[in-house]
């Protein structure tokens, strides 16, 4: 092999590692949101009905069931 495909070769190889670098920071960056979007879900689920329970503690106590 000569110096001019050596060069093209590592070039190609630089590429191709930047390329998986730059895309896994895209899919950190898209998964730190996400799960800021769930916890910000959860805080809201905590403030809905289940936060009324406190209220209305016997609710949710029994399960009617029919054989």
């Amino acid at each position: 092999m000569d110096i001019a495909a050596l060069s093209i070769i590592k070039s190609q190889l630089q590429l191709k590692q930047d390329v998986g670098i730059s895309l896994m920071n895209k899919v950190m960056e898209t998964a730190e949101q996400n799960a800021g979007l769930v916890n910000q879900m959860l805080d809201k689920v905590n403030d809905g009905p289940s936060a009324a329970q406190g209220k209305m503690p016997h609710l949710g106590n029994y399960i009617d069931r029919l054989v």
